[in-house]
Formats: structure tokens, C-alpha cells, sequence
């Protein structure tokens, strides 16, 4: 390419991008298959914010050019690019706080009585930037603390997002001040971070070493991950399809121990997997007892 085009190309995509109803459908047909995200039919103008930058750096003139590209196997690091960019990746500490609260005072004392026996295991899935599992290593610390005579739990927290790039970030434990300002106490900030630098603050080392980060696709298989007590799915769901979210469901319901909690976002449902659990109410918020 010329360095003209080249000009002529980022002038081009810095411009207004106006995405033509074929390609907008083989980007978003694409991008559901390969990362279960249901764009919907009117959603050019967020691909367009979201997928600027990419374009630019890899010289697409249209989204036409950068779907070809991504469906190259030679070029994954772009796709996991796409994926990233197309993935939202905004979270909160201790987000609706209702699910962390019911968690600390239902579910850990009876877990804990019952740890003698096998080693309590959370599933924390699309942790995107880590604040959920170490907001739930913070609440485990927090019940630690409450109980004398008791230093540590068997307990281990598996912590899964898509995205590569986020998962990265999150096993730094590291937050600006933007990041840690969402829904952190100053009490929580003093017990449970330390700040080596001006600009940032990490999370503590008992705090981390409870968090285990693993890529995984939602659409894949879970056999690896083994069983779980607890599972946090929440704010995910409501990305995918139908027939996805259900699907999704049912291979949860299959990690889960009998008696397990499953934590959904509070503009979630079981949709259609509503057999397989029992609902108990929190007050406010709800939380699925498998069967």
C-alpha cells in the first residue's frame, strides 16, 4: 500500500464509518459464532465506535475487510483483538452488593461447617477485570476476620473470562483511581490494597492468591473446571441469545454441586432452564438453589 492510500485510508476510517447492512451481518453472524455475543439488528453505530481503532492499525478501508481478516487462523491475535473490543468489559466492586451479602452471611457459615468434608470451590465466569472474584476474596477475608480462632478456609475462587487481554489486567490485581471509586469502601481500600505507586493500587497478596484466572469461552466445554459450590454468572447473559443463554445455563447447573447457589445479574433469568433450580429470595435480589 502506498503511503497516500495509506493516508487516505485512516482519513477515511477516522471519518464517519457507515456500515452497509451485508457486512454489518457477516461481522455480527461472525462474531456470535465465534463468542456467543448477539449484536442485534441495529447496533452499526456501537461496531463502528468499538472497532475504529482497529482499522486504523491494521489498515482496513471497511469492516468487510477486517471480518476477512479476522476469519484468517493466522491472524488470531486480531481476532482476540475484535473480541475484546466487542466485549464489555465494565465492571463494579461488590456490584448490587445484595449477592456479596447473602454470600457472606447464608452461604459461607454453612459452607465452611461443611469444608471438613471437600474443598469449598466458586466460580466467578466473565470475571472481566477481576473486581467480582476479589470482591468475593475480600468478603471470605471479611468472614475469616469475624471468626475467632479460625485463620483459613479450603476454599478456592476460578475466576474465567473471554477475553485474553482482560484477564491479563486482572491477574495484576492492579486499579487506577477511576477503577477502584466504583462501589469501594475507604475501609475495604485501607484493609485489603496496598499502593506502590501514585496512580494505581493493587490488591494484597492474601487477597489475590485465593484467585485462580483461566480463559474460557462460554460456548465451550467445562469439563475441566470440575465442581463448584457457588457460581457468579452475572451481567453476561443478557449478551446472548435465547437459545445460548439456556444452553449456557443447563452446562452450569452440570458444574455445580447439588445444593449449589447460582448468582445471576439482577436483569437476569433462568429463561429456559427455570427446572433445574429453586428460587430463594434474598431481600432485595434473588439467588438459584440447584436441584
Amino acid at each position: 500500500m502506498s503511503v497516500n492510500a495509506g493516508k487516505n485510508t485512516v482519513s477515511q476510517i477516522q471519518g464517519r464509518i457507515q456500515l452497509g447492512n451485508t457486512e454489518f451481518q457477516e461481522f455480527r453472524d461472525y462474531l456470535q459464532n465465534i463468542a456467543g455475543i448477539d449484536l442485534g439488528h441495529n447496533k452499526q453505530y456501537l461496531v463502528a465506535t468499538r472497532i475504529r481503532r482497529i482499522l486504523i492499525d491494521y489498515e482496513c478501508s471497511s469492516l468487510a475487510e477486517l471480518t476477512r481478516l479476522i476469519k484468517s487462523d493466522s491472524n488470531r491475535a486480531v481476532r482476540q483483538k475484535v473480541i475484546d473490543a466487542m466485549t464489555t468489559n465494565e465492571t463494579f466492586w461488590f456490584r448490587d452488593n445484595y449477592p456479596y451479602e447473602h454470600f457472606r452471611k447464608m452461604l459461607l457459615p454453612d459452607l465452611a461447617d461443611k469444608s471438613k468434608d471437600s474443598r469449598i470451590r466458586i466460580w466467578s465466569a466473565a470475571c472481566s477485570s477481576g473486581q467480582e472474584p476479589y470482591s468475593l476474596s475480600i468478603v471470605v477475608e471479611e468472614f475469616l476476620r469475624s471468626k475467632l480462632g479460625v485463620s483459613s478456609l479450603p476454599l478456592e475462587i476460578i475466576a474465567t473470562d473471554l477475553s485474553s487481554q482482560i484477564l491479563d489486567s486482572a491477574k495484576q490485581g492492579e486499579y487506577d483511581r477511576l477503577s477502584i471509586a466504583r462501589g469501594l469502601s475507604e475501609e475495604r481500600l485501607r484493609n485489603f490494597f496496598e499502593r506502590p505507586h501514585p496512580d494505581y493500587w493493587r490488591v494484597k497478596p492474601n487477597i489475590r492468591q485465593r484467585v485462580t484466572f483461566k480463559p474460557l469461552n462460554l460456548q465451550e466445554s467445562y469439563l475441566l473446571l470440575g465442581k463448584f459450590d457457588v457460581v457468579f454468572c452475572r451481567n453476561v447473559l443478557i449478551y446472548f441469545s435465547a437459545d445460548l443463554k439456556c444452553d449456557i445455563l443447563k452446562r452450569i447447573r452440570g458444574t455445580m454441586r447439588p445444593g449449589g447457589y447460582l448468582f445471576l445479574g439482577s436483569s437476569e433469568s433462568l429463561a429456559g432452564a427455570s427446572e433445574l433450580f429453586d428460587m430463594v429470595h434474598c431481600n432485595p435480589g434473588v439467588v438459584y438453589r440447584a436441584k
